[in-house]
């Protein structure tokens, strides 16, 4: 670290004070209100869906020493999937990470087939296929009639309705959400979504199956995205704005990256590809209400075939076989256009204000959260938003962070992009609550 980088005794303090909180909160987060309920025993699983989660998935069971089932209806897609397993094992053995003989213990306990009536073995069948929830419910009307009594039916679904998809079944008790981030065999966060049927036991079987394959587990309830992606969609939401607004893309990405962020969201978008998702908003632009505000401006790159790193251009461009995100003249000269359209006025943005508008968006929906019982305690949000939404661990999560620059210092801020803003803006009724009377999202539980 130069000296123009280094921290005071006292930033230093409160860095080793949020890594503190962070550590603590992980622990923290295996406390649930489960009773004395105790976790079904699993000794065999399955996995519906070879795609590129599913197959993570099905890795993350076999590291746990539980013998698999991969299933897919297609015999091309099934045996690319057993590939690609393949290829990750036999990478991590020539990168040094995995001695030879783990790997052929993994692939051993990893077997493929094409028939759903193969789950009948089961303890936990986890599906995995893409989200469509038409599709999943369709998937759980088969397993009710393929899965063994007892057996927890778990889907990995980032944000669809539960209650529906166990609605299909005559075992809603049994039916829980797994929200895995990819690689699920690398990530460590795990969400466990409680359903409103879902068994106290199964519960804690998914808790402690994530504990198993080394993760940190956190429990939500049924909400739209449940923790990590409600946040995230206001985080996204204000990035494209402010880019609108007037600020660039590098602008934002770097007032993220000294924010602590490791990448800045919009070469996280093109890592990622900005057609992830891509029909699904197309979808939605129809039926969304009028009466707020919309950007639309990730839709129009896909359309101008700016898919990101994949295609060399995106928000950013990139040199053949480059990775790095270089500015783009032609797409800066296209955003300006776009503001005109839409008849902004763009103005100089400050890297503070790009830094509040993402974040303090981040913790007045995270009160919303805490207030209708979707989490459990301000700590669960720090914990999904370190591990895996790359919220920089030293700030200690967004919750953790409010409280350390004051709630009422958060909520005068957000009040003000209320007024400014409107609709995305708010304010929560427990944000104000707790500015009113020099609260702590930390001491929610006390309230």
């Amino acid at each position: 670290m130069n000296k123009a980088n280094e921290l005071n005794p006292q930033e230093e303090a409160a860095r080793e004070a949020a890594l503190a909180h962070v550590k603590a909160a992980e622990q923290a987060a295996a406390q649930i209100p489960v009773g004395d309920a105790a976790p079904r025993p699993i000794a065999q699983a399955a996995v519906i869906g070879a795609g590129t989660m599913g197959g993570g998935i099905a890795m993350a069971l076999a590291a746990a020493g539980i013998p698999v089932t991969l299933i897919d209806a297609s015999g091309e897609g099934l045996a690319r999937g057993l590939a690609r397993i393949r290829d990750n094992y036999d990478s991590s053995v020539k990168r040094g990470k995995l001695d030879a003989a783990v790997r052929d213990e993994r692939i051993a306990r990893i077997t493929g087939s094409l028939a759903i009536a193969d789950v009948k073995r089961a303890d936990i069948v986890i599906e995995a296929v893409f989200e469509d929830l038409a599709l999943k419910q369709d998937i759980f009307r088969e397993l009710d009639g393929h899965a063994k009594p007892g057996a927890v039916l778990a889907t990995n679904t980032s944000g669809l309705d539960i209650d529906e998809i166990a609605a299909v079944t005559q075992r809603p008790a049994d039916v829980v959400g797994a929200h895995f981030f990819s690689p699920a065999h690398v990530m460590r966060l795990l969400e466990v979504v409680r359903a409103a049927r879902t068994a106290d036991d199964v519960v804690a079987t998914l808790m402690d199956l994530g504990r198993r394959m080394g993760k940190v587990s956190v429990l939500a309830r049924i909400y739209p995205g449940f923790i990590g992606n409600a946040l995230f969609r206001n985080y996204n939401r204000e990035a494209h704005f402010l880019v609108e607004d007037g600020a660039l893309p590098h602008e934002v990405d770097a007032a993220l990256k000294d924010f602590g962020y490791a990448m800045g969201i919009f070469a996280v978008h093109d890592m990622a590809g900005n057609d992830v998702g891509y029909q699904t908003r197309k979808a939605q632009m129809a039926t969304r209400p009028t009466d707020r505000r919309w950007n639309d401006l990730i839709m129009k790159l896909v359309e101008m075939g700016r898919l990101g790193q994949k295609s060399g251009k995106g928000w950013y461009r990139y040199e053949p076989g480059s990775r790095e995100p270089l500015r783009d003249a032609e797409l800066e000269r296209f955003i300006v256009e776009e503001s005109g359209r839409l008849g902004i006025a763009r103005r100089p943005i400050s890297a503070d204000e790009i830094v509040k508008r993402c974040v303090y968006g981040m913790i007045n929906e995270g009160a919303k959260l805490l207030e209708q019982g979707i989490a459990l305690r301000a700590s669960d949000i720090d914990v999904v938003y370190v591990t895996g939404y790359g919220f920089p661990a030293h700030r200690g999560g967004p919750m953790y962070y409010a409280d350390q620059i004051g709630v009422a210092n958060v909520y005068r801020d957000v009040k003000r992009f209320y007024d400014e803003y409107g609709y995305w803006w708010k304010p929560a009724p427990l944000l104000e609550k707790l500015a009113a009377t020099n609260g702590q999202f930390g001491r929610f539980a006390d309230l």
